[in-house]
């Protein structure tokens, strides 16, 4: 990365940037959502867009999850590229209809003739900010079980503009999960230019030989601080993989890590019972069944509405990580 040409940025200002040079590239890309337009969005995402691009390319919305993805749906079906955002995540369940039958099947029903792909819908998702149950959820499972979709989670700067700028340039609908936990907590040098990072693809963030871990958002803070724990106290060497993408996941670089180190902890804050670490498990236990060591390990929220005042109970820390992978490799 040439440091000349980058900037100290946070995950929020990542967000910013990326939308800011995705409307400069291609005058057919609209945001809109509630509050977007001179109020910048609840978190600001969205600061000086329509000053820049005016009212018709950034604007405000009612206050109707199923008009803004509908209204969405209609743009990118004609040839806009929309960029709807979801205040939170957990306001996505009104529009679940319009996403998962209609922008999900929009190409296939047509047998390629029209689609819906310039459609790319933003979401804060999940705990950290004391936010109750209505502000902290984390529904990606329930969009990673409809084909036709992409869903996609950044866990720092550098990934949320890239993978942003290419779910915004992608020929399918996207579902774009910001972890608004690190929104202005994780910060990192991004460059001020236009680029993209492939969807599908896995980052290593760190190699081992002993267990991998896996993850995406947030919660990769506290798996490299796990791991991080789990070398210094106890010589464990842990391999860390952010998925990056969870619909296509990228099952190669993960069982290639798999067959390698025999273990396997995927960590998220979602619910265990039908969380996406389900789908993981049995893809990897199919691959790399001769390979493994131990059974594969969940650390994840539970299985109760998102509590207020017992937040750091639930929510799956770098403690609990540290205690599953001891207990793997006691196995």
């Amino acid at each position: 990365m040439n440091q000349a040409t980058t900037t100290r940025m946070n995950l929020l200002q990542a967000v910013n940037s990326g939308l800011d040079n995705a409307m400069a590239a291609n005058d057919k890309v609209i945001c809109l959502g509630e509050d977007i337009g001179k109020f910048g969005g609840v978190f600001r995402a969205t600061s000086n867009l329509q000053e820049k691009y005016g009212k018709p390319r950034c604007f405000n919305t009612p206050l109707t999850e199923q008009g803004i993805v509908g209204f969405a749906v209609g743009l990118a079906a004609q040839g806009s590229v929309a960029v709807a955002e979801i205040q939170f995540a957990d306001y996505i369940f009104p529009a679940f209809d319009q996403i998962v039958n209609e922008a999900a099947k929009f190409r296939y029903r047509s047998g390629n003739e029209f689609n819906c792909g310039g459609l790319t819908i933003r979401a804060p998702y999940g705990g950290g900010i004391d936010g109750g149950l209505y502000h902290s959820q984390s529904p990606e499972a329930y969009f990673c079980h409809t084909p036709g979709l992409k869903v996609v989670i950044p866990s720092n700067p550098y990934q949320a503009k890239g993978l942003l700028l290419a779910a915004i340039r992608e020929p399918d609908p996207v579902i774009f999960f910001e972890p608004k936990a690190i929104y202005r907590a994780s910060v990192s040098q991004v460059p001020e230019q236009d680029y993209e990072l492939p969807l599908g693809v896995a980052e290593v963030v760190q190699q081992g030989t002993d267990i991998t871990l896996l993850g995406w958002g947030a919660q990769m803070v506290q798996i490299v601080k796990a791991a991080e724990k789990a070398a210094v106290d106890d010589g464990i060497s842990c391999e860390v993989i952010d998925l990056c993408t969870l619909l296509p996941w990228d099952r190669e670089t993960v069982s290639t890590s798999v067959c390698k180190t025999g273990r396997l902890l995927i960590s998220h804050e979602a619910p265990l019972t039908g969380g996406f670490a389900g789908e993981i498990a049995a893809t990897i236990q199919e691959q790399c069944f001769l390979n493994l060591e131990a059974p594969i390990s969940r650390v994840a929220g539970l299985d109760t509405p998102f509590p207020l005042i017992q937040e750091k109970q639930y929510l799956p820390d770098y403690l609990k990580i540290y205690e599953a992978i001891k207990s793997s490799l006691a196995f």
